[in-house]
């Protein structure tokens, strides 16, 4: 089947399938052609979140013999990185399997760079990251063209037409891979990949509420967080104009709920009974700033630290500070705000932040503790543990807008999204998007004066949490290994 000609029944324009066909040529050109290639695959224990999640590497070494593949327990996490938010929903997924007894590959497609997988994927990447920067630095290109483009160039059939095609070069990564062992993408090109490879059983996650083309990988089950998200994709809401399209069949998509690491997961009611009552005993409300990527929205930060430092003098608040694998975010932050160089630095050190986590939980904390770590995984994981010691996560409504913690929201990056933190609001465990700083104070000083707005957001995650809205994970890895 051509997926780049019909899309679930609806045929492609010719001069869409002809544009499409010449970006692969124009990708071959720059960077080759090894779909004949066969490169092979050896495991490797992931340092960093084998020991919590089980997850072992899938790396490529020229020149050796693959390993042997788990055919029976095994499942493979096919993903990129592209930011944080594509790592930290594939470690819920991994963690999601390791406790329901399964041993999850870690296979990052972005990381094969002698590959021309993996030189396409850094090539568009790259562009992703120049496009969202520059959206952060000009109002004009944010309004014109990144919010467009994100909201509704994704969402265009068309779109996922040379995607499609262009994943035709990224399958030769899955040759020495058995075809029998499932995969869960937590992005479209690990599921398309697959796919194109004769992979027999995949899964493709999809991460963001707002329904786009981009997230189309047809021959697999598509899975969704929302139910909002089920009804756009089913009937492909919008992917051509106005048009009414060809829907997607029943079997090819799934609502799961929220996909969250199990450790959080399990963990709901005793955290969200700490947060109520450090409410009612007036401690120190504790705040986790997430400051991934380049540091997009430094501002918005540099005016919240300086909003909470009297709170934190009075021992009425206390912050955490991640930014991830970036020290000069750390650096250019404190040059403008002299009270981070006296903050507790827990820089490159792991075992120290994870003593810190696993203490915090029931433990006291005072003043400002900064996080950084060179290593993507510990970058992206430091988040996961100190969320269960914290009472308010201060993030744009990225794929944190899902986590069963009490959020505030501030300015999206990208259009789509906007629906993240709508349905969060929705269901009661976030903010409304603060899109400028002073609605981002405004909710600050809501949270920190009136400690009914922090205990309601707790309650309804318990709440939803008996509903099962936070149990995506495990259903996603269920509709993998369904019939093992």
């Amino acid at each position: 089947m051509n997926r780049t000609e019909n899309i679930f029944g609806n045929v492609m324009p010719k001069k869409v399938v002809k544009k499409a066909n010449n970006q692969k040529k124009k990708f071959i050109k720059k960077f080759g052609d090894d779909t004949n290639k066969r490169y092979p695959i050896l495991i490797e224990e992931n340092p960093c979140i084998g020991s919590f999640l089980g997850v072992q590497n899938l790396s490529i070494q020229e020149g050796k013999a693959s390993s042997r593949l788990d055919t029976k327990k095994g499942i493979i996490v096919g993903n990129i990185r592209m930011g944080f938010g594509h790592y930290r929903i594939s470690m819920a997924i991994a963690s999601a399997a390791h406790a329901m007894g399964y041993t999850p590959y870690w296979m990052d497609l972005n990381s094969y760079q002698q590959t021309t997988c993996g030189k396409v994927i850094n090539h568009q990447n790259n562009l992703y990251s120049m496009g969202s920067r520059l959206s952060q630095k000009s109002k004009l290109f944010n309004h014109f063209v990144w919010e467009p483009m994100n909201s509704e160039g994704f969402r265009k059939l068309s779109y996922n037409a040379a995607d499609q095609k262009n994943a035709e070069l990224m399958a030769s990564v899955y040759g020495e891979i058995p075809k029998d062992i499932p995969v869960v993408a937590t992005h479209v090109w690990p599921a398309q990949a697959a796919l194109h490879a004769g992979m027999h059983t995949v899964v493709n996650a999809i991460p963001d509420n707002w329904p786009m083309a981009l997230h189309l990988a047809e021959g697999s089950v598509h899975t969704v967080q929302t139910h909002f998200a089920y009804q756009g994709y089913r009937i492909l809401n919008g992917m051509d104009g106005k048009k009414a399209l060809n829907p997607m069949k029943a079997e090819e998509l799934a609502y799961t709920g929220h996909y969250i690491d199990h450790e959080l997961v399990a963990n709901i009611l005793e955290d969200c009974t700490h947060r109520i009552e450090r409410v009612k005993n007036k401690k120190p409300m504790r705040f986790l700033l997430t400051i991934g990527g380049a540091g997009a929205q430094k501002e918005i930060f540099a005016a919240i630290i300086r909003y909470l430092l009297p709170y934190i003098k009075k021992n009425k608040a206390a912050l955490y500070i991640n930014v991830g694998d970036y020290k000069n975010v750390w650096d250019e932050l404190a040059k403008q705000i002299p009270e981070l160089h006296s903050a507790k630095k827990h820089f490159d050190n792991w075992k120290d932040t994870c003593s810190f986590a696993d203490e915090a939980i029931d433990g006291e904390v005072q003043g400002i503790h900064g996080f950084f770590h060179s290593n993507i995984f510990e970058a992206v994981y430091a988040t996961n543990l100190l969320m269960r010691s914290t009472d308010v996560l201060v993030t744009k409504p990225s794929e944190l807008a899902f986590y069963p913690i009490p959020k505030l929201f501030i300015k999206r990056v990208g259009g789509h999204e906007m629906w993240g933190a709508i349905h969060s609001a929705e269901i009661g465990d976030g903010t409304l998007e603060c899109q400028d700083i002073p609605h981002t104070l405004q909710m600050l000083k809501l949270f920190l004066e009136d400690g009914t707005v922090l205990t309601d957001m707790c309650k309804n995650i318990i709440s939803n949490h008996e509903k099962g809205i936070y149990s995506g994970a495990y259903k996603v890895v269920e509709l993998a290994m369904k019939g093992r």
